[in-house]
């Protein structure tokens, strides 16, 4: 009987070994998962803070050129009075019309059509 319970016991032994190992082997997985997520979890966080840094630059950037915005607007909207109305433009483009210096003649031109004229109208009668 000793024997049978020795390989009884060599058995459990056995068995009880096997469980512990996969136990073992099951713990280092477990481990390996854990860093495997805590690099994952770690590279996660980098690249979200890179990523917020780049969104609080574009911000930034945004607001910069808002505020360029604004102030040129302002500038524009300031020199709005400066300019000249549409029935104001109308005025001065009918005076321009008026005022032809295309159509001015030279004094001596002007002489010397009236003398052609005096020639012309000594020959009628």
């Amino acid at each position: 009987m000793p024997e049978e319970q020795q390989d009884y016991l060599s058995s459990i032994l056995a068995d009880f070994n096997t469980k512990i190992r996969d136990l073992e082997e099951k713990n280092r997985l477990m481990r390996e998962r854990l860093l495997l997520i805590g690099q994952n979890l770690i590279e996660i966080r980098e690249k979200n803070n890179s990523d917020l840094l780049q969104v609080r630059q574009d911000l930034e950037f945004i607001k910069m050129e808002v505020k360029r915005m604004k102030s040129f607007l302002e500038s524009a909207a300031s020199e709005f009075s400066n300019f000249a109305k549409k029935s104001e433009l109308a005025i001065l483009t009918k005076q321009a019309k008026m005022f032809q210096p295309t159509e001015f003649v030279k004094r001596q031109d002007l002489k010397q059509a009236i003398h052609s004229e005096l020639k012309e109208i000594k020959r009628e009668k």
